[in-house]
């Protein structure tokens, strides 16, 4: 599994030579990482896949399909529901691990945590958060920050129009690893209206396809069980 896990990262890292990909799960850190089931047989070849199931499954916790969590594309909160990605995120949320679960994956047989528990990610943060804000540890270094309280932040106050947009925020991975590189400047000028009024919906289907078609069978070795149906 964990050859797969790096081939698939290393791909993504690769999108804009190539193909790319991305989102998520209530998941949090509430889900038990499961020991995978071999499948009983690899189905399709590496040429024809359907990402149709990918984007149209549940994801567990959060009365969301795949596509609406990626569309628009927002990081969306839902307070009567548990707290943790993609409703909201924590400092500790394995988000990139669970993104690429929920949008690779069968989510009726894997865990959106599947991923996040391979032995691949430092099992913690060097040092703690803190429990108020900035939450963040305190800096390291030579010589250290000489104001470790978290009490003279200097925030700015300039308006909207003073400020260029150069990337866009939303949910992780899906600007850096889902549009390909001709359609990033657009993509990132774009706001979640375009998104929702599916803009990007056939560049967003390209490059999921392109992925799954490059990795469906490599998940199928190791044992996991990809959303991706052949054709």
């Amino acid at each position: 599994m964990t050859r797969i896990s790096f081939k698939f990262r290393r791909a993504v890292l690769m999108a804009p030579l190539g193909f790319a990909m991305a989102t998520l799960s209530g998941c949090g850190n509430d889900y038990a990482a499961p020991t995978p089931t071999p499948s009983a047989s690899v189905t399709g070849t590496a040429a024809s896949f359907d990402v149709t199931p990918c984007l149209n499954q549940t994801i567990p916790g959060t009365g969301l399909t795949v596509a609406q969590a990626v569309l628009p594309d927002t990081l969306k909160l839902n307070l009567n529901a548990p707290s943790g990605f993609p409703n909201g995120r924590t400092l500790t949320d394995p988000v990139i691990d669970v993104t690429l679960a929920v949008i690779f994956l069968n989510l009726s047989k894997n865990s959106p945590a599947t991923l996040a528990g391979l032995p691949l990610n430092p099992p913690a943060n060097d040092l703690p958060f803190k429990s108020a804000f900035p939450y963040l540890a305190d800096p390291q270094g030579t010589p250290p920050r000489a104001d470790t309280t978290g009490t003279s932040f200097d925030f700015r106050t300039d308006a909207d129009s003073a400020y260029t947009r150069v990337d866009r925020m939303g949910m992780p991975a899906v600007a850096t690893a889902l549009i390909g590189s001709s359609m990033k400047t657009a993509y990132n000028d774009a706001n979640p209206s375009d998104d929702a009024a599916g803009k990007f919906v056939p560049e967003i289907t390209s490059r999921l396809t392109a992925l799954a078609t490059a990795l469906n069978l490599d998940f199928y070795g190791a044992g996991l069980s990809p959303c991706a149906v052949a054709k």
